[in-house]
């Protein structure tokens, strides 16, 4: 009797925590559902062309994502190249490196890092980054300025500003991440390769190899990160919707231009257009998601599926 109640409990248990897990998949349906059916004018009437076309004029009801979406992912890209040796520096510092009396302070620092707001962000970046990114270009080279990467009015803000708070907002999250995946590699590697003579940063680089689908994870986790910023990227990068490799040249993003011109969307297809951009953004997390997880998926594979598709690629000897 008592085994057939835990056998009951058991079940129970299982169809509970399958039904929370069958709430995320309804959940991210429903948003996909939602932006679809309050974006349908705008599907509607300009199709596939609003991922290509570069034109935004609410005057004429012309409407397209394309400068938006490389705002979006120029700026995230960016930030992902200046966040990431920074932040795994940090992870590798405060997990194998740093003194025991230093190490959990700069974990506090890290983790407060994350918790302050975006719009903290923002201001910090208008007086700070700025005038800096002002100056930087005024002392550009003049034969350096004609390259398409540092053309511009030296307004300080722009592309450059913001890939820079982009990527502080980064670091925290990568950071945090990585070192919690490199604290969870055996000791059992560490001692392992110095047995075999590695140095420390050979021991470290062991380490990093072990855990390298989780620091991937924590990559991609940051990139989710400055995909979906809003606020502070909305100070610093200028909100010109153009398409444009200089880095001091003003910009735009999918985030940024929903929350600047939604409450003034004045038509029906205006605000459509909006949302429309909204789904835009949350296809494309949702195919970076995909394709990060298939890359962990493809490093993961167990060894032995490796030699046996090997084998049947090579044939019989």
């Amino acid at each position: 009797m008592k085994r057939r109640t835990t056998q009951a409990d058991d079940r129970l248990f299982r169809a509970g925590t399958g039904a929370f897990g069958l709430l995320l998949i309804v959940l991210v349906a429903a948003i996909g559902f939602e932006l679809s059916r309050q974006s349908r004018l705008s599907i509607d009437r300009f199709g596939w062309a609003f991922w290509t076309n570069a034109t935004w004029d609410p005057v004429l009801g012309e409407f397209g994502a394309r400068p938006f979406i490389w705002g979006t992912l120029y700026s995230s890209v960016l930030a992902l190249l200046i966040a990431t040796p920074i932040a795994l520096g940090i992870a590798i510092f405060i997990s194998e490196l740093c003194p025991d009396w230093l190490r959990r302070p700069l974990m506090f620092l890290t983790e407060l890092l994350a918790a302050i707001p975006s719009i903290v962000y923002g201001l910090w970046g208008i007086f700070v980054l700025v005038p800096l990114v002002r100056q930087l270009q005024v002392a550009t080279p003049e034969w350096l300025r004609t390259v398409p990467l540092f053309t511009g009015p030296p307004l300080g803000v722009g592309m450059l500003a913001a890939a820079l708070i982009l990527a502080i907002m980064v670091i925290p999250f990568t950071s945090s991440v990585a070192r919690e995946v490199l604290r969870s590699v055996p000791q059992a590697q560490r001692e392992g390769a110095y047995a075999l003579g590695a140095t420390r940063w050979e021991a470290i680089r062991m380490a990093l190899f072990y855990a390298r689908t989780g620091i991937i994870g924590a990559v991609m986790l940051g990139f989710g990160r400055a995909l979906g910023e809003t606020m502070a990227v909305t100070m610093l990068i200028g909100n010109s919707p153009q398409i444009s490799w200089s880095l001091y040249a003003p910009q735009y993003t999918m985030a940024a231009v929903i929350a600047n011109e939604f409450t003034e969307a004045a038509d029906e297809l205006y605000l459509h257009a909006l949302v429309e951009i909204g789904l835009v953004l949350f296809a494309i997390t949702l195919i970076i998601n995909l394709a990060s997880r298939l890359l962990i998926w493809s490093m993961n594979r167990p060894p032995r599926a490796r030699l046996i598709r090997a084998a049947t690629v090579r044939g019989p000897a």
